[in-house]
């Protein structure tokens, strides 16, 4: 289900939203020594203008009158809750955080968790998930002319340019990089305002 959860998200925010709509929500970037991060949010109204009981297919008007159709598969709990009219919010936050770990020993992995949510039975349709991968890497090579740091990780060794020297000049050979990934979305089906 998270997996349909983040497409059919995914698929509404895409589909509805024009390049500029889409960098309209929130977005933060931030660091400090050692430690450097990103967030995004982006949210999107629709208004569902069909319904296929047989197919279980929604018909989807976004702000800018564009409509998609999405399939709500069976893992769609209270699909009859849905009436035409009423409004779909999704909305899609990720995160990178990437935190330097002087002197650490930390094990070189990746963990990935998962988590999500569903409406109760009766109540109008609605799902949160969300996931967080997190990866702890070994830097094994530094080149200062330029200026990249070569992380060796659970899966592959990535080169990466660091531009601020401030923050290049904390790094050492053998000392560990943490990286979490996050995302999370959430859909929830409003009735239609009267």
């Amino acid at each position: 289900m998270r997996k349909l959860i983040s497409s059919i998200s995914l698929v509404v925010v895409i589909a509805l939203t024009s390049p500029s709509e889409a960098q309209t929500g929130a977005a933060v970037v931030g660091k400090g020594p050692g430690v450097a991060g990103a967030a995004q949010t982006v949210k999107v109204t629709a208004t569902i203008t069909a319904i296929d009981p047989a197919t279980r297919a929604v018909t989807l008007k976004g702000p800018q009158g564009k409509e998609i159709v999405i399939t709500a598969g069976p893992e769609v709990k209270n699909f009859a809750q849905m009436k035409v009219g009423d409004q779909v919010n999704a909305e899609y936050v990720e995160a990178l955080t990437i935190e330097l770990k002087k002197g650490s020993t930390a094990p070189v992995a990746r963990t990935d968790q998962a988590a999500m949510g569903a409406a109760k039975p009766g109540e109008l349709p609605g799902a949160v998930a969300g996931r967080q991968v997190t990866v702890m890497a070994e830097v094994v090579a530094l080149d200062p002319a330029t200026q990249t740091v070569t992380r060796r990780g659970p899966q592959r060794t990535v080169e990466l340019k660091v531009r601020d020297p401030e923050q290049s000049k904390r790094v050492a050979k053998g000392d560990r990089v943490e990286a979490k990934y996050t995302e999370a979305v959430a859909i929830a089906v409003d009735p239609a305002k009267k």
